[in-house]
C-alpha cells in the first residue's frame, strides 16, 4: 500500500492513462479525486474504485476554466481532508500540424490544455502543500517535449513547455518538501487519438519520417500508470525535476 493515507487528484482520469493511475493508487491505498470533462465517466472510475474498497469522488473540470481546476483541488480537501499528489494527466494531440499551418485557434487551444491547465492546477496546489510541508506533482509530458518533430509544432511547443515547467517547480519549491517530476510516454493505447481528426500532410509525414527506425508497440495504459505510482511514491524520494522516458525504447536508436 505505497500511497496507504494520501489523497491524489488526476486530470484525465475518466480514460486512457489517467483512468489506470486513478485505479492503480487506490488500490495502493489512495482517496482520488478523479477529474475529466464529463460526469457520468468520471463516476463510472469512481463507482469503480468503491466497488473495490477504495476511496474516490468524481468531479467534473475542465482545465482550461480556473474555476474548475479550484473546484477539484477543493473537493479532495472538502471530501478527504488533504492534497498529497496532483497529476495533471489531461492532453489533446494537435494533428501533426506544422507551423506553417497552424491556426492561432488550434496553437491556444493545445497550450490552454496541454501547459496552462497543468499550470493553474499546479498554482493552486502549491499553497496546499506548503502548509503541509509536503506533496508530490507529477505531470504527463511526452516525448514530444524532449524532440523536435513526434507531432505538430503546438503540441511540442506544449510538451516542452510542460517538461521546463516540471523543473522549475522541481527546484524552486524543494526546499518546501515538494517534488515535481513528469513522465515522457512514446505511443499509447489510450483514445488520445480520437483528438486527430484531420491530420496535416506535410506536417503528419514529418513526423513520422523517424518512426520507421523503431517499430516499438505501443505502450499499454497501465504500463504507463505504474511509472505515475512509482513517481508518486517514496519509492522515487529522491527524484525531483526528473523526466522518466516510458516509449519501449523509441527514442533509444
Amino acid at each position: 500500500m505505497k500511497l496507504q493515507g494520501r489523497t491524489a487528484v488526476i486530470t484525465g482520469a475518466a480514460s486512457g492513462m489517467g483512468k489506470e493511475m486513478a485505479l492503480l493508487f487506490a488500490k495502493e491505498g489512495a482517496s482520488v479525486v478523479v477529474a475529466d470533462l464529463k460526469q457520468e465517466a468520471v463516476d463510472a472510475v469512481a463507482k469503480a474504485i468503491q466497488e473495490g474498497g477504495g476511496r474516490a469522488v468524481g468531479v467534473v473540470a475542465n482545465v482550461t476554466k480556473e474555476e474548475d481546476v479550484a473546484g477539484m483541488l477543493d473537493k479532495a480537501i472538502e471530501q478527504f481532508g488533504t492534497l498529497d499528489i496532483l497529476v495533471n494527466n489531461a492532453g489533446i494531440m494537435d494533428n501533426f500540424t506544422a507551423a506553417g499551418n497552424v491556426s492561432d485557434e488550434l496553437w491556444q487551444r493545445v497550450l490552454d490544455i496541454n501547459l496552462t491547465g497543468p499550470m493553474r492546477a499546479i498554482r493552486r496546489a502549491l499553497p496546499i502543500m506548503q502548509k503541509q510541508g509536503k506533496g508530490v506533482i507529477v505531470n504527463t509530458a511526452s516525448i514530444g517535449g524532449l524532440f523536435g518533430s513526434r507531432a505538430g509544432a503546438a503540441y511540442t511547443a506544449s510538451k516542452h513547455g510542460l517538461i521546463g515547467l516540471t523543473k522549475n517547480v522541481a527546484f524552486q519549491y524543494a526546499k518546501e518538501g515538494i517534488r515535481c517530476n513528469a513522465i515522457a510516454p512514446g505511443g499509447v493505447e489510450t483514445n488520445i487519438g480520437t483528438t486527430i481528426n484531420n491530420p496535416d500532410p506535410f506536417g503528419m509525414q514529418a513526423t513520422m519520417a523517424g518512426m520507421e527506425l523503431n517499430r516499438t508497440e505501443s505502450a499499454k495504459p497501465e504500463q504507463i500508470a505504474t511509472v505515475a505510482l512509482f513517481l508518486a511514491s517514496d519509492d522515487s524520494s529522491f527524484m525531483n525535476g526528473s523526466i522518466v522516458t516510458a516509449d519501449g525504447g523509441l527514442t533509444a536508436y
